[in-house]
């Protein structure tokens, strides 16, 4: 498994913006699809936006596209998720996931089940 360690989160205003990061620490970075999900309080863990392994193609839900940006640097294990426009309901805890082995099929990348690495989590707060 990979360890991951995320940072950025913060409270900010309806509007603003955030970027987060995630550290990974094993040499299997660059083989892993790397993901952001987030967590509000009594709802379901979602994804946010995906990435594959070479930094290529992108996935994104709905509601965060055009405002949300998955990047990632292999060089550096990191993955990152810059947030701008956002909106109260963005708040949550935002979680990192990598799979080496996940397809890139939306039904599968949305499943937690299909991420096997997961980092502790980040909170956002974004208020009106």
């Amino acid at each position: 498994q990979v360890q991951l360690v995320e940072s950025g989160g913060g409270l900010v205003q309806a509007g603003g913006s955030l970027r987060l990061s995630c550290v990974a620490s094993a040499r299997t970075f660059s083989t892993s699809v790397m993901a952001w999900f987030r967590q509000a309080p009594r709802k379901e863990r979602e994804l946010v936006a995906a990435i594959s392994r070479g930094g290529s193609v992108t996935y994104y839900t709905d509601s965060v596209k055009g405002r949300f940006t998955i990047s990632r640097d292999n060089a550096a294990s990191t993955v990152y998720l810059q947030m701008n426009s956002l909106k109260p309901e963005d708040t949550a805890g935002y979680y990192c996931a990598a799979d080496s082995n996940v397809s890139w099929r939306e039904s599968q990348l949305r499943k937690t089940s299909s991420f096997a690495s997961w980092g502790q989590g980040t909170q956002v707060t974004v208020s009106s």
